[in-house]
Parts: structure tokens; C-alpha cells; sequence
């Protein structure tokens, strides 16, 4: 390809050219990586959207019409916009917003900024979009407002953002102190079901801790749980490559498995490495850049503590 061709191609995808000449290999390398984070983008993107629209579903269709609320930021947002003037939407953006701020060094920028804009994102479509009321019944209003608004949160986290930002204050708190991010998050709640019983009623309260159930198991249902970290093993013969990818790009910490191949018997290195499901997403993506056919198996892991989990963020 002429090398003019390939200068306009790679100041598209963002490639910094060095000032030797480029080989055809590494110009290969860098159009298949952005094919690869193009790729992710829109699929992240769909589980984002698609996150928002389920969400803003919960919330205007049965949360809001009825005064009923939820647990983490999303509740606390209800909470202020019923009890003062302030719309909805503005309260979702500014509640957030610290906790999106914590994000960029405890998460990562390219999450907080994938993050801010779903927020965004959302508060537009609950002030704009008119979804209709469902059902007045109080029981429905809390299953299946929290079914909606817990699948928009987890369709979101499976897209590498976040909708609420109390999973990210639960995991820079949990870096911190000796708390897991279960007792952080549980400890969030019960303050805001607390204020929800003293502002409200207790009756608001028990609905609300209902609500919030049913959106919190329906995330763990779409993620598999928020709370927990993954264990993940892969086998690859370009293992080297991605070893260097998970400290390089991750900055996260792996070991290095001697292992053999069950039909060949050769000799192969197998990688393990421990992250958190807000991870994952950036993980698949450095992996399908370097092996698009590398065995990977997941696991879930409660908690863990040390090393380069809790110390680094991810770059």
C-alpha cells in the first residue's frame, strides 16, 4: 500500500508514527486492533442504549408517576426530586457526577467518560421520552419497576459503564478500607432507606427496599453479580503477547501456569489473572486484538485483597 495511503489510514485510528519506516506487519497489526475497538464500541454502545431505554422504562413508567424509589445514587436522586422542585433529570447528572469523578482514578478514564455520557444520556431520554404508566398497583410498581431499572443498570455494566454510580464508590471505598464492596453498597442503602422512611413513610420504605431487591438480583441476573471480582484462565499460543497486554493495558497482575495440551501433550504457558467485571469488557477487547481464538475460562470470585487488584488502577 502507498505510504501516503497508510499515513491518512493511521492518523484515523489514532496511531502516533514513529519516525522509522512502517512495515506492512505492523500496519496489519494496528488495522486489525481498530477493527477490534471499533467492533467493541458498538457493541458496548447497543448494551448501553439499550441499558438507558430499559432504565428510563423503570423510572417513568412506574417509579416516578407512584412516588416509589430506589436504593444507591438512583435513589437518592428520587428522593431529592420528590421532595423539592428540582427535575429528575438534572438530579441523576449532578448526583452522579462525584462519584463518576472517583471513577476516573479508581476505574478508569475511558469508563468514566463511557459512564458520564450513559448518564447524560439517560437523564435526556427520562425528561424527553413519555413513556406511559403501567399499573398503579403497588406491589407491580416494585417488581417491575425494579426489574426494569436493574436490567438498564446491568445492561449497562455488561456495556463498561455505569448508570449509578454507587458501584464505583463501593469499589474505591473497598480499595481503602478493609470492607468488601457487598458491605459498602449495603451500608449505602440502609442510610438512604432510612432517610426514605423519616422524609417519607415506612411504608415508602419497605416498597423501596422491595424495589430495590428485585433491581439489584436482576443485575446480578444480567452480570452475574457486580459485587464479585472474575477469575479468568487463558490458554493461547501467543500467551506472551497477552501476559504483556494484561500489565501493560490492564495494569493488572497475572501468574503463569505450566500446563500441557491434552491431545499433543506440548508444552504451553497458561495465563490466570483476577479482575472486576467493570474490567472485563476492556479485557476482551485486548485479548481478540492479539488471539481472536483464545480459550478463556470464567469464574466468579467473592472478593479478593492484595496485590495489583486493589492497588493499581486500570489505565
Amino acid at each position: 500500500m502507498n505510504q501516503f495511503y497508510q499515513y491518512i489510514i493511521l492518523k484515523t485510528i489514532g496511531f502516533r508514527r514513529k519516525k522509522t519506516k512502517l512495515h506492512s506487519e505492523q500496519f496489519e497489526k494496528e488495522i486489525k486492533n481498530a477493527k477490534v475497538e471499533f467492533f467493541h464500541l458498538i457493541r458496548d454502545s447497543f448494551f448501553i442504549l439499550l441499558g438507558i431505554l430499559s432504565a428510563s422504562f423503570g423510572l417513568n413508567g412506574f417509579l416516578l408517576p407512584n412516588m416509589f424509589i430506589d436504593g444507591g445514587a438512583m435513589g437518592i436522586s428520587l428522593i431529592i426530586a420528590e421532595l423539592t422542585e428540582i427535575p429528575l433529570s438534572i438530579l441523576i447528572v449532578v448526583v452522579n457526577l462525584p462519584f463518576l469523578i472517583v471513577g476516573f482514578s479508581t476505574i478508569s478514564s475511558r469508563f468514566a467518560l463511557k459512564s458520564i455520557i450513559a448518564i447524560i444520556l439517560l437523564a435526556v431520554s427520562v425528561h424527553f421520552i413519555p413513556f406511559p404508566i403501567i399499573t398503579d398497583d403497588k406491589l407491580l410498581i416494585a417488581v417491575f419497576g425494579g426489574f426494569f431499572l436493574g436490567l438498564g443498570i446491568g445492561l449497562a455494566i455488561r456495556g463498561g459503564s455505569v448508570i449509578d454510580g454507587t458501584e464505583v464508590l463501593a469499589v474505591f471505598v473497598s480499595r481503602k478500607t478493609s470492607l468488601t464492596i457487598g458491605d459498602v453498597i449495603m451500608i449505602f442503602n440502609i442510610i438512604i432507606f432510612g432517610v426514605a422512611a423519616y422524609a417519607f413513610t415506612m411504608e415508602i420504605a419497605l416498597y423501596a427496599m422491595l424495589t430495590y431487591l428485585v433491581a439489584s438480583r436482576t443485575v446480578d441476573f444480567v452480570v452475574s453479580g457486580i459485587e464479585e471480582y472474575l477469575g479468568v484462565t487463558i490458554i493461547s499460543d501467543k500467551n506472551k503477547e497477552i501476559r504483556l497486554a494484561i500489565i501493560q493495558k490492564l495494569g493488572r497482575g497475572c501468574t503463569i501456569y505450566s500446563g500441557k495440551r491434552g491431545q499433543s501433550l506440548e508444552q504451553t504457558d497458561i495465563i490466570y489473572t483476577l479482575i472486576t467485571r467493570l474490567e472485563l469488557s476492556k479485557l476482551q477487547t485486548e485479548i481478540d486484538k492479539i488471539d481472536k481464538n483464545a480459550f478463556i475460562i470464567m469464574h466468579s470470585i467473592k472478593d479478593a485483597k492484595g496485590g495489583m487488584i486493589k492497588k493499581r488502577p486500570l489505565k
